[in-house]
């Protein structure tokens, strides 16, 4: 259970005055298991040989974090609102994101009850908050769940800074939103600037959603040579001069299962790595509830990639198969195991999201792990 505190200070950095219509939430969530990886290239023996890795992992469903969320009431409907989110690795202690202080996200605004939310600061772009829900890795299956290299963001790998964005309020099921980064490169306005939108409608048991992002020059330097722009995290989108990723997803509930299926597709143009091309990454998947405590999980993936390379044409194929069990120990507290398996075309270098690349056209990565909220 999330834990409420009114007090007159949360800490020396965050004093603040309290009162009956003002509130801080400490919350957070710790991640941590083991993750059994095969085929992993050996650089240092020589481009044909493997190894297999085994080690300790942080954030195999979802990343660890801790954060303070907070809303003070200004009368008439309308809110003062903030989240301070800090992500970190539970193997090491130290600061994920690049190791920003709060990296996951950090923002002020205000919310209208009638209105909707605008807040401003380091912010989740709108294939995150509404597409990403519909795909197993943005919603049960966690990182080995995502398409390949996450080239459309579902997984949440990069984060927009310097960013404003608006929230719409629930109309009957429907609701939208947008963000846009600014580049705050003086004489840059489109030096590394990032916009997206996205909408999703829920009526029942079905539950649709779609949502468009483009990134210009991500990971570009200002005059100074400092990285100042709305896309400063070493990603698939920094790789090029634009990133265009569009999508539509879909669910159903029948009773204790929920299944669906999205579509993506990620532009890249004048990518360093991969010349001009896309992505198209197809996703079924589906949840049961098997009794209230258990779940269990399945998802495939197609991804079909197709490039004028910086040296030659590439054509790649990716089928993706994921399996995972989860079992409720308390509201708060569960256990979890699942298995992730990657087949390439031959001659294509295999790579599950969040593992090293494979010395060969396939690689397998089982893991299991607690995790526990508060």
């Amino acid at each position: 259970m999330k834990k409420t505190l009114i007090v007159a200070a949360v800490s020396a950095s965050f004093a603040t005055a309290a009162s009956a219509q003002s509130s801080v939430t400490l919350y957070g969530l710790i991640d941590a298991g083991f993750a059994y990886t095969n085929n992993v290239a050996n650089t240092g023996a020589g481009p044909d040989q493997q190894v297999s890795k085994f080690g300790m992992t942080s954030g195999n469903l979802q990343g660890s974090r801790w954060g303070l969320r907070g809303q003070e009431d200004l009368g008439g409907g309308l809110k003062a609102v903030f989240t301070l989110e800090n992500g970190f690795n539970i193997t090491n202690g130290t600061a994920s994101q690049g190791g920003r202080q709060f990296g996951r996200q950090a923002y002020v605004g205000l919310s209208s009850a009638t209105a909707g939310t605008v807040t401003l600061g380091r912010q989740y772009d709108s294939v995150v908050d509404y597409l990403g829900p519909i795909t197993s890795n943005g919603s049960w299956g966690g990182t080995y769940f995502s398409h390949p290299f996450d080239n459309d963001n579902t997984n949440n790998s990069f984060r927009v800074n310097n960013a404003i964005k608006y929230q719409s309020v629930n109309y009957g099921g429907f609701t939208f939103g947008g963000v846009y980064g600014f580049s705050n490169d003086a004489g840059g306005f489109a030096n590394n600037r990032a916009y997206s939108a996205g909408m999703q409608y829920a009526n029942g048991p079905f539950k649709i959603a779609a949502a468009y992002l483009q990134t210009q020059g991500a990971g570009a330097a200002a005059a100074d040579g400092t990285i100042v722009g709305a896309i400063a995290d070493p990603v698939l989108a920094s790789d090029s001069r634009r990133t265009r990723t569009y999508g539509v997803g879909a669910n159903y509930s029948v009773g204790a299962l929920v299944f669906g299926g999205v579509w993506t597709q990620t532009r890249l143009d004048e990518s360093a790595l991969f010349g001009n091309g896309s992505f198209n990454n197809f996703e079924l998947n589906a949840r049961y509830n098997v009794t209230p405590a258990l779940a269990l999980g399945g998802a495939y993936t197609y991804t079909r990639a197709r490039f004028d390379g910086v040296n030659d044409d590439h054509r790649y194929a990716y089928h993706q198969f994921g399996l995972q069990a989860d079992y409720l120990l308390s509201k708060r507290t569960d256990i979890y195991a699942e298995g992730v398996v990657q087949t390439t075309r031959s001659g294509v270098q295999a790579q599950i999201a969040g593992t090293d690349p494979s010395s060969s056209n396939h690689q397998v990565v089982v893991s299991a792990g607690i995790r526990h909220r508060f």
